[in-house]
């Protein structure tokens, strides 16, 4: 009996690159010339900055309080390298340390009104080095459905190393009720939520969520990049505005933002800091902040303190534009920060709504799919307290003109 030969085709190993050729949606919209990321700045000056020789108003920047182009601050950073160089050349944990971070870290904790501060390099980072390090295995995480994307990253490193991740709806305190009623009495449950969240400019519900902490026996950790240098007293951000400093376990935060610089922080207990020291990954293996960052840090800080009135006028600043845009008609997501955020609703007229006010001279950020759901497209103004009413009122004047020829209005 003759065997009957059988042939099998092997198929080709998939090649891990081909989602990076396939994705065309970068070049589809650039094609059209609303391409609306990575444009380089000439020259910053705050609140008017520099594209290919034009002048721009800048209604996009998280500068706040317009420090990043303060001449003390500057003078601070110029000092800082001159003193130790341009970088500390390890981590925190090895030879990365210098005095500069010792001072801010003490200054930081007596400012947010806690007992220890410890520094990170990047705000990113700081939360890597808080969630993962403190919730773990049989542990719960629970968090907030439109926390920033570095808590989200944060929270599955931990849930890969066996905690258990859960959310609830955003800012709804009976969902979190919900969530926390089903954990088990015998896990630790860690609650973290934006203060300010940085889509929207809403402000977390902040009491509320502290009474369910109580009641559920949970640890809290706001993440306040947003609310530093804009709400609380003396710019101190969301549990000071609440009166509720105590009753938050951790808060952190960056300073590229309020601060004018580049890094993270995070305040709260001594023996809970001191834990976060000697376990984060991110703090041991990445290398210290700057000498010209933390500088920076320590003049915008002392700024914050010395000059109430710059939050004063930020708060100003914005209210002005907010106003002027509801009273145009546009639609507004719920905010009372440094945060105006306008509801486009509509993926291709946000692109092209953001490039004709490029091109009349103002930038904002333009947030499309899949950085949010669809219908909830939009275009986000944030302001700064060095905005003067000319580049206010050019805001306000452009977007109503804008609106109105493409429909929004």
């Amino acid at each position: 009996m003759q065997r009957k030969q059988i042939y099998t085709t092997v198929e080709k190993p998939k090649d891990l690159f081909k989602k990076c050729f396939d994705f065309t949606l970068a070049d589809a919209i650039k094609e059209q010339g609303i391409y609306p990321f990575f444009h380089p700045i000439d020259e910053n000056e705050g609140p008017v900055v520099s594209f290919e020789g034009r002048k721009v108003v800048m209604a996009g920047s998280n500068n706040y309080l317009g420090l990043t182009s303060d001449p003390r601050v500057k003078e601070a950073s110029i000092a800082a390298i001159k003193k130790y160089g341009t970088s500390c050349s390890g981590s925190r944990y090895m030879t990365g340390t210098v005095t500069l971070h010792i001072e801010l870290e003490e200054q930081l904790a007596d400012f947010f009104e806690k007992e220890r501060c410890l520094l990170f390099s990047t705000g990113y980072q700081t939360g890597q080095g808080i969630v993962p390090t403190l919730a773990q295995r049989g542990e719960y995480i629970v968090s907030d459905r439109d926390n920033h994307a570095s808590l989200v990253a944060a929270s599955i490193m931990a849930q890969g190393a066996g905690a258990n991740l859960v959310r609830y709806n955003h800012n709804n305190m009976d969902d979190l009720e919900r969530v926390l009623q089903k954990i088990p009495d015998t896990a630790g449950r860690l609650i973290i939520s934006d203060g300010v969240f940085s889509v929207s400019g809403e402000i977390v519900d902040l009491p509320r969520l502290v009474e369910l902490a109580k009641k559920y026996n949970a640890r809290i950790v706001i993440d306040d990049a947003h609310a530093v240098g804009v709400i609380g007293k003396g710019g101190r951000g969301t549990p000071s505005e609440f009166d509720l400093v105590d009753e938050v376990d951790l808060i952190m935060g960056t300073f590229s933002k309020t601060f004018g610089s580049l890094g993270g922080y995070v305040v709260g207990e001594d023996k809970v800091i001191d834990y976060i020291k000697h376990n984060a990954s991110s703090l041991i293996f990445s290398a210290s902040p700057t000498p010209a960052s933390v500088a920076a840090v320590l003049t915008t800080l002392k700024i914050i303190r010395e000059e109430p009135q710059l939050g004063e006028r930020l708060v100003a600043n914005t209210d002005y534009v907010r106003q002027g845009l509801l009273k145009a008609g546009f639609t507004l997501m719920p905010s009372r920060t440094a945060i105006v955020t306008v509801l486009i609703a509509d993926q291709m007229k946000t692109l092209h709504f953001w490039k004709r006010l490029f091109e009349a001279g103002v930038y904002v950020n333009a947030f499309i799919r899949p950085g949010v759901m669809p219908g909830h497209e939009a275009l986000r103004t944030s302001f700064m307290a060095t905005h003067e009413k000319e580049h206010l009122d050019k805001v306000i004047t452009e977007f109503c003109t804008i609106g109105k020829e493409l429909g929004v209005i």
